[in-house]
């Protein structure tokens, strides 16, 4: 495979790893925990895995461990470091015994029910080192939830003699590692099982998970791109350009892109459900800074719209939630022909109130909250064409105030979703050095014995050395929330904190972006090699939740 020059630096790159990696490990355990929310029902839900202790790891005198074989998986939408994952938890195992073996189970979590897996070797790893993507064994999102597939598991890694499984993925894809690991402890089998923070969408992180890994490269990648997108704006004096960002459930991306590069407007989703605000009341938002604009003779600008904003706001999330409960697991709605026979049932099933908000939609919008639920029960936000949506209501509103004489200006507009762009791009120093930091955290769980643990490296923003490394029980995390009608335990997801200094920032310099004054910032690519003033840091959103100057 011919590589760019790019490519060919990035394989000499050599991450940073935490002191207490630089020679020998020892394991301190702290005190017992509990889960976030819902304890009684967590705890009688994971009875053998439920109360361990946080880890830590310092140095000290590494234990002679006995060889190993483990199994990785990448599970769930692809995100920046996967493969320096992979890589750190193949250097740490050969670095704990020579004779450790790492299998990759191939195309996601189906790889370990269907037997299917390849031997991660030096030269496989070789190729990936400081690469995007997940290419080196594949992802994909089966949800790993019955006996059966257990069982199936067991099977495999019984054929391998593998010791341990572990899984890089989301909130959903490392709740169902800590499912995983309660039913290999209670069956005695012998499998340990060790998740990894990973999720661009930022909505994976508490006091022990930081961040999770790729947020900091996407957000570098998106930024760059809007970047570009206001110095044309800038240029052509005369686009409004409505630019919708990955984020389903929070709008971290969404407020890490504005903190980098000054739009004139950023929507938060969290802001928008605690403030009850309605779609017309979005719009007219949107229209008054455009009016402003408009009148000292600037009809050009960005908007930053976060992906899953249409399920924040109250009417509509209300709406989505009974959509999501009619349609799960619905044959009979699946079975129906036309779309106008669906749109038929959904009005009959409806509740008055839910109906109202569904007949004042498009016909378009109101058809995309119909399609097929994800995996998990939701829907589908990312095939909801939200800038769209805006697009067209604010065009109406700014007609409206033209025909009143209020508004004199001209509106074009564009829109855009950035997604794919971000998810596997090459890593940022940062995000090459922490993901490594992570694989290396999990191959000294493993040979230390530890099951339904997720890696944890915390304090990322000082230098590398002086990250700490060790693990958070999953169950720590866990709360109780409805999918597909039931309660189920899952990972607590973060969501934007309206208290917080990251959006206390924005709230702070949102008029001053948005007014007539020249505010954008253009980020330009990102930068793998320079100062480290340039190329190390970490996100806007660390550096505010560490009372750090930006």
């Amino acid at each position: 495979m011919k590589k760019s020059p790019l490519q060919i630096a990035r394989a000499w790159y050599m991450p940073k790893l935490p002191s207490a990696f630089q020679g020998g490990i020892e394991l301190k355990e702290g005190d017992a925990t509990e889960s976030v929310a819902d304890q009684a029902e967590i705890r009688k839900l994971f009875p053998n895995t439920y109360g361990m202790p946080l880890i830590t790891f310092e140095p000290g005198k590494t234990p002679e461990y006995p060889s190993v074989s483990v199994g990785v998986i990448l599970s769930g939408g692809q995100a920046p470091g996967g493969h320096n994952v992979i890589a750190g938890l193949y250097d740490g195992l050969k670095r704990l015994n020579p004779a450790n073996r790492l299998f990759g189970f191939l195309g996601g979590p189906s790889g370990l029910v269907d037997h299917k897996y390849l031997e991660l070797t030096k030269d496989i790893i070789d190729e990936y080192r400081n690469t995007g993507g997940f290419d080196i064994i594949g992802s994909g999102r089966t949800k790993l939830e019955t006996p059966e597939q257990f069982d199936k598991g067991i099977e495999v890694c019984k054929e391998l003699d593998i010791n341990a499984v572990v899984i890089i993925g989301g909130d959903d894809s490392n709740t169902n590692a800590c499912v995983l690991a309660e039913y290999y402890k209670q069956k005695d089998c012998g499998i340990q099982v060790i998740g990894c923070p990973k999720t661009i969408d930022g909505d994976l992180k508490n006091e022990m998970i930081e961040t999770s890994f790729g947020f900091d490269t996407a957000c570098k990648v998106y930024s760059e791109l809007i970047g570009n997108i206001q110095r044309d704006a800038n240029s052509a004096k005369k686009y409004w350009h409505f630019i919708r960002l990955m984020g389903r459930s929070a709008s971290h991306i969404a407020l890490e892109c504005a903190l980098m590069s000054q739009p004139n407007i950023c929507i938060i989703s969290e802001e928008v459900e605690a403030k009850k605000m309605t779609l017309a009341g979005i719009v007219d938002d949107i229209a008054r800074t455009i009016v402003e604009r408009a009148n000292a003779g600037i009809n050009f600008g960005t908007i930053l719209i976060p992906e899953g904003l249409i399920e924040f706001i109250p009417a509509m999330k209300h709406l989505i939630a009974e959509l999501n409960e009619l349609l799960a697991h619905n044959e009979e709605f699946v079975s129906m022909g036309s779309d106008a026979e669906k749109r038929e049932y959904i009005k009959c099933s409806l509740t008055p109130d839910s109906l109202a908000t569904f007949r004042s939609l498009p016909a378009g919008i109101a058809r995309q909250l119909t399609l097929d639920r994800d995996p998990h029960g939701n829907v589908q936000v990312s095939l909801i064409e939200t800038e769209k949506l805006l697009i067209e209501m604010v065009a109406k509103r700014l007609a409206q105030l033209k025909a009143e004489g209020s508004y004199k200006g001209k509106f074009s507009a564009i829109g855009h979703f950035f997604g794919y762009e971000g998810r596997c791009a090459i890593p940022s120093n940062f995000d090459a050095d922490y993901t490594y930091s992570l694989g290396f955290t999990a191959s000294i769980l493993i040979a230390a014995g530890k099951t339904g643990y997720m890696a944890s490296v915390r304090n990322l923003t000082a230098p590398a050395s002086e990250w700490i490394a060790g693990g958070v029980p999953i169950t720590m995390l866990m709360n109780m929330e409805r999918r597909h009608g039931e309660m189920k335990p899952v990972i607590q997801k973060a969501l934007v904190d309206l208290n917080g200094a990251p959006f206390r920032f924005l709230e702070q310099h949102r008029q001053e972006w948005a007014n007539t004054n020249l505010s954008f910032v253009y980020p330009g690519p990102i930068q793998y090699f320079g100062p480290s003033e340039v190329c190390d840091q970490p996100t806007r959103t660390l550096m505010l939740e560490h009372n750090k100057e930006i």
